[in-house]
């Protein structure tokens, strides 16, 4: 089935980071993933994205829609077909705001998209997220303001370091509902610019879960703001998790 390039604003995006101990993040990944590395640790975290103007590439503005996001992930890579360390991120959950988004979602919209509830606020700088879905499986508060550079406790050397690191990430893996296969999504942004942010409260089921991760296996590490960005999605061929591990069991 031809699935268009979609179009839109990315009017903002919250990347909320935590380092974790890559040994835990290998346990909840697919093969043929593993946890993408910096300085010794795997990144994990929740994408708030707020998408204006939405729709097929080459038509106007104006029929567009706007939604509220949110996608847990990872950052990932693998080898596939002898090309090394290929990389991407890994998302198990997708939350949105929209009917049409969880309609389409695994057509127009890679992935299965969980309806949700969100409360947004911001101002002069600030922002507050919360997100709650409607199966009651997943919870996100998170509140922020716009800061001069990273938290001295990043992982990150630098901003410019950060910046590098999710640009590469281009290619979003979502969960179906068809076992072994992945959607794949590749988010193209016209420009790219992150900002720090320092976060002044995050609650999380997903992180918040002892069982998914043990005490002292994650934390919060920064958070990076992106706004009024033009971007692309584009739609590539599922990823068959049973296909890439007999080629690297064969390889």
């Amino acid at each position: 089935m031809y699935i268009p390039t979609v179009e839109g604003i990315i009017a903002r995006r919250l990347l909320i980071n935590y380092r974790v101990d890559s040994a835990t993040l290998q346990q909840m990944l697919p093969a043929p993933f593993r946890p993408k590395l910096i300085h010794g640790m795997g990144i994990a975290g929740i994408c708030l994205i707020r998408l204006k103007d939405i729709r097929p590439r080459g038509l106007p503005a104006q029929v567009g829609f706007t939604s509220e996001n949110a996608a847990h992930r990872v950052a990932v890579e693998w080898d596939e077909h002898g090309v090394h360390h290929r990389e991407g991120v890994y998302i198990p959950r997708r939350d949105t705001s929209s009917r049409f988004n969880t309609l389409i979602g695994g057509r127009l919209f890679p992935g299965v998209h969980h309806l949700a509830r969100f409360q947004v606020a911001e101002a002069d700088g600030t922002f507050a997220v919360d997100m709650a879905s409607d199966d009651g499986e997943t919870r996100v508060a998170v509140e922020a303001r716009l800061a001069p550079d990273l938290p001295e406790r990043s992982i990150f050397a630098s901003l410019e370091e950060a910046s590098a690191f999710f640009e590469h990430g281009a290619l979003g893996y979502s969960d179906t509902n068809q076992p072994g296969i992945l959607d794949t999504l590749e988010l193209r942004c016209k420009r790219w610019r992150v900002e720090p942010l320092q976060v002044t409260r995050v609650q999380s089921t997903f992180f918040d879960d002892q069982k998914r991760f043990p005490p002292g296996s994650a934390e919060l590490d920064c958070a990076l703001l992106m706004r009024a960005i033009p971007h692309e999605w584009y739609v590539r061929e599922p990823f068959s998790l049973l296909e890439s591990e007999r080629w690297r069991r064969a390889s």
